[in-house]
């Protein structure tokens, strides 16, 4: 981070700080319009299943004000001192680790030449010493929140931030001449600043942290300390102070979503455990009841009529029974009227295909396929077609599932298609589950294509 503040020292001359408050100037309303999105943004956030987090916050300090860094360069006085300064934030924490903050900072900068500068050299300026006093300044930065105490903590308690921007100071300069006592006072001067600092924030309570600072502020102009020496001036403001955040619940500023996506996955993953518990026990129940439902429904000479039932056991092969089990006289066949499906018949059944939808992983389907499953019943009803409904699945999850998912499906379509006039008995709705693919299962499209309920007149 000093080799970082020690480059943006080096490049900070008049040009540069002519183009950058160009570019502030132009950024100034956009960085405000997306401090109020983001405060939409985060309001939208926490009206939903998210808890409430914190993301507006107010700030106090205090602290010292130099008219040098220490990170060096050439100053117009080679002395510099220490003055009291305060100042006052607002911050609006657009994500965990990005915020925007509008700062202000009054206080006084001195400096004198009764030392000479470090290489010894004695500044000859014909100014002996001022005292600028900071009316106001005002400015927008841009705060990243670059290191976290633990990233396997939701809410932290410690963080180490950058930031970096731009805004103006109002300064009145006040010098006295080489040897003279008498003060001058020059008139309030406005100019735009580049801050530039680093800082560390511990969390002493859910609403208070404790923060201190560092900022260097290039000013855009020379005689910030009412000596021209050919290069601008700067000044420094280190300070500790409160932030409060407003509001409920925890503070964006330190929730880490590493911690929370891994308590998520972990949540995940005891839910998973604990459905399988279930599954192994359901799946020993439906064994038994499998075992059982075998008994009731034996037929020993397959008529079709379970032996509990059957009044005419040992029926031959091939014999028609009735409900009883016992033979029936089979009636001379009717002939039927050749069946004839058209391309446009064809072509209503392809739509109805094409936009059937069904909620996820269950069998109730979409309000958005009724148009197209009614003309599909007209069709049925105007021509007498019979149709045969066949649900098939992917191969994703256990192929008991899918048997009964994909079966579900065409019985509810079938039972639509009823609900609108259609011949029940000319509906026949079956599920083959995951064993009939049209494409590879190795990919997302393909199992997509393997999601459908097939339609067939006949």
């Amino acid at each position: 981070m000093v080799q970082l503040l020690t480059k943006v020292w080096h490049l900070t001359d008049t040009y540069k700080v002519n183009i950058m408050k160009q570019n502030f100037l132009k950024i100034f309303p956009i960085a405000l319009a997306g401090l109020i999105i983001g405060n939409s943004a985060q309001a939208q956030e926490t009206s939903g299943q998210k808890p409430s987090l914190r993301t507006w916050s107010i700030g106090v300090n205090a602290g010292g004000l130099t008219g040098v860094s220490p990170l060096g360069g050439q100053n117009d006085f080679s002395n510099w001192k220490t003055s009291f300064g305060y100042g006052l934030y607002i911050k609006k924490q657009i994500s965990p680790a990005f915020a925007l903050r509008l700062d202000g900072v009054r206080g006084k900068v001195r400096g004198d030449n009764s030392e000479p500068f470090n290489d010894g050299t004695v500044n000859t300026s014909p100014i002996a010493s001022y005292s600028t006093d900071l009316r106001y300044s005002a400015s927008l930065s841009a705060q990243v929140n670059m290191v976290n105490w633990s990233m396997f903590n939701q809410h932290n308690n410690a963080t180490l931030y950058a930031m970096a921007g731009g805004g103006f100071v109002n300064y009145e300069p006040t010098t006295v001449a080489t040897g003279s006592s008498t003060e001058v006072t020059g008139a309030a001067v406005n100019k735009m600043i580049v801050p530039v600092g680093v800082g560390a924030k511990f969390r002493l309570s859910e609403g208070i942290n404790f923060d201190l600072g560092w900022t260097i502020n290039f000013v855009d102009g020379d005689k910030f300390d009412g000596y021209a020496r050919g290069s601008n001036d700067k000044y420094n403001y280190g300070y500790a102070g409160l932030e409060f955040a407003l509001g409920k619940g925890k503070q964006l500023a330190f929730f880490s979503p590493t911690a929370a996506t891994y308590e998520k996955a972990l949540a995940a993953k005891n839910t998973a455990n604990a459905l399988k518990s279930d599954l192994d026990a359901q799946k020993a129940e439906n064994a038994k009841l499998r075992s059982e439902m075998n008994d009731l429904l034996k037929d020993s000479d397959g008529d079709g009529v379970a032996d509990k039932l059957d009044k005419c056991p040992n029926t031959p092969a091939g014999t028609v029974v009735d409900g009883s089990g016992c033979p029936i006289k089979i009636p001379a066949p009717v002939v039927t009227e050749k069946v004839i499906v058209t391309e446009a018949d064809r072509k209503v059944v392809r739509d109805a295909i094409s936009n059937l939808e069904f909620d996820l992983g269950k069998a109730t389907i979409r309000s958005k396929s009724y148009a197209t499953l009614n003309r599909v019943a007209a069709l049925l009803v105007e021509k007498n077609f019979s149709l045969k409904l066949a649900g098939h699945t992917d191969n994703t999850g256990s192929r008991e599932l899918n048997m009964r998912l994909s079966k579900e499906r065409a019985e509810s379509v079938k039972a639509y298609l009823v609900s609108q006039g259609a011949n029940a008995s000319r509906i026949e709705a079956t599920g083959y589950g995951p064993d009939q693919p049209i494409a590879t299962n190795k990919t997302a499209a393909g199992r997509q294509q393997n999601r459908r309920v097939e339609f067939t007149l006949y």
